[in-house]
């Protein structure tokens, strides 16, 4: 076992094994680490523990002393020059007309090193740039370019589920994430939906990779002939978190579709599968071709419920006719006067309307009312003017 101290240079960065070398630095302290490029200043993120001598790679640096308020107020004036760094910089890059987009600055503890972060689609000539910068802050310049992935970490953000990015606040590294994921946990292939604000696939999609993996082995495919208790048939969908299928049963007598948990299912194979059974059943050898009969239709049940259905309506309407004659008898003969009332009152619209100046035959009946044909008006103003004259 070896005993380390995890250190942190920025608040988004990885921490970092470092050699206590005799020192006590506890969660949260500030402290200054000798590293390849100087001495750097950090907060210890763990305090001293032990960790397996696999997880070293040897040698460590170690810890040189804890932050003195020298080297915190050294520390507080280099984030002050930073934003003035990254000022000058935007500026010049616009002057020059460069395609480089600036991200970040870091300076170094001692002030002798000056980092400056850019992400751009190509290789950037920034000579010049290098030149200005050099001669402004008095300090050795390194531009270094990365991706749209750091670029995401550095700058921060809130992601599609709103909380922080998951690599600003928590991952150390970055895995890769494939297509292939998003196929396995049946997510849609559209990209804006599964992408995040760097505009490459979410980091997130790694996490339940493993666990997705563990149900398809579990579950049938799309598409599988399988036995259940209901009979054969064909699964059209899965569902892996709830660990259920719908199956589509062959047997003729059930056609909806069920559903069925994943233990419930026997695989009996796939699509050809399927075809086998169903010239099988068509020529009735399902046994010899090494299928079992399925449980037939539960009829009798069927027929009890349809009796007990058609009983208990017939129940209903004599309760209420004997309900009818017990408590309304006296009101009985109002009601079948009111009744012959509204007969009365409502027209026959059955009849048909005859009309004396509209001629009749027994072969040409009377058309009903609303669909007589009435006569021009030539011809009744003709009649009327022949009335006048006599």
């Amino acid at each position: 076992m070896t005993e380390i101290v995890s250190v942190r240079f920025n608040e988004r960065g990885k921490a970092y094994f470092f050699d206590p070398a005799g020192l006590t630095v506890a969660q949260g302290e500030k402290v200054v680490v000798e590293t390849s490029k100087g001495f750097e200043y950090g907060e210890c993120v763990r305090g001293n523990h032990n960790i397996s001598d696999e997880s070293v790679i040897q040698p460590l640096r170690p810890v040189v002393r804890r932050a003195t308020e020298a080297d915190i107020s050294s520390a507080l004036a280099s984030k002050e020059k930073e934003k003035e760094a990254l000022e000058y910089c935007k500026g010049k890059i616009l002057e020059l007309g460069l395609e480089m987009k600036l991200v970040s600055v870091e300076y170094g503890f001692d002030g002798t090193k000056v980092l400056f972060f850019f992400t751009s689609d190509g290789r950037v000539d920034f000579r010049e740039l290098v030149k200005d910068l050099a001669s402004r802050f008095k300090a050795r310049i390194e531009l270094r370019q990365i991706g749209v992935r750091d670029e995401a970490k550095m700058l921060g953000g809130l992601g599609v589920c709103g909380k922080q990015f998951c690599c600003s606040q928590f991952l150390n590294e970055f895995h890769p994430v494939s297509i292939k994921m998003a196929k396995t946990q049946g997510l849609s292939l559209n990209p804006a939906k599964i992408s995040g604000s760097c505009g490459r696939l979410m980091c997130c999609l790694k996490y339940e990779e493993a666990a997705y993996e563990d149900l398809i082995k579990k579950a049938p495919k799309v598409g599988a002939f399988v036995e259940t208790p209901s009979g054969k048939g064909s699964v059209t969908n899965v569902n892996l978190l709830y660990g259920s299928a719908k199956v589509r049963l062959e047997d003729g007598y059930d056609t909806t579709l069920k559903t069925f948990t994943f233990e419930e299912l026997d695989i009996l194979g796939g699509k050809g599968r399927r075809a086998e059974y169903i010239i099988a059943r068509d020529e009735g050898r399902i046994e010899e071709a090494g299928f079992t009969l399925s449980p037939p239709p539960n009829i009798s049940r069927v027929l009890e419920n349809i009796k007990i259905s058609t009983t208990s309506s017939e129940s209903d309407k004599s309760s209420d006719s004997a309900s009818d004659r017990t408590g309304n008898d006296k009101n009985q003969p109002q009601k079948r006067k009111n009744k012959i009332e509204h007969k009365k009152s409502k027209p026959n619209r059955n009849k048909p309307k005859h009309d004396p100046e509209i001629a009749t035959s027994a072969s040409h009946p009377q058309p009903l009312d609303g669909t007589m044909k009435k006569k021009p008006h030539h011809k009744r103003r003709r009649k009327r003017n022949n009335n006048k004259d006599k």
